[in-house]
């Protein structure tokens, strides 16, 4: 499940939207008041994705690598997204009972529906129309 790393991603990242300067993981973990090892963590992952660059000494920090505008909420989420959004419960169910022997195949169709109707929506809406909320 994506929990809290998708709203923790876009906070980054619209934090990085609002400066064109280099912003340090402590700058951008006093904004979303926490510990900066979380930041540089997920900081990692948005790097991974192409969606941030990092450099590293006194002046270093991270910025987009590239216009917010061209950066989808939907890259975000495939950057983010370990699993579907909805998760299965952690039992497994009965084999020998008709709805726990074809539970997980038939929730497996449902979210995988829910988790590309998350995705399309998110594709109408850039980082950069996002952002201007904050302007």
């Amino acid at each position: 499940m994506i929990k809290s790393k998708f709203a923790i991603s876009v906070h980054i990242l619209t934090l990085l939207s609002s400066s064109e300067d280099w912003l340090s993981s402590e700058y951008i973990a006093g904004s979303l008041n926490t510990n900066p090892a979380i930041v540089r963590k997920e900081l990692s992952g948005l790097r991974q994705a192409g969606l941030v660059e990092s450099k590293e000494g006194k002046n270093g920090g991270s910025r987009l690598s590239k216009p917010a505008a061209e950066i989808k909420l939907a890259d975000v989420f495939a950057a983010v997204k370990e699993d579907h959004v909805f998760g299965f419960s952690p039992n497994l169910p009965n084999p020998k009972c008709p709805v726990g022997a074809h539970i997980n195949n038939a929730l497996e169709t449902l979210f995988t529906a829910i988790d590309e109707s998350v995705y399309n929506k998110l594709k109408g809406q850039t980082l950069a129309e996002f952002s201007a909320q904050f302007a």
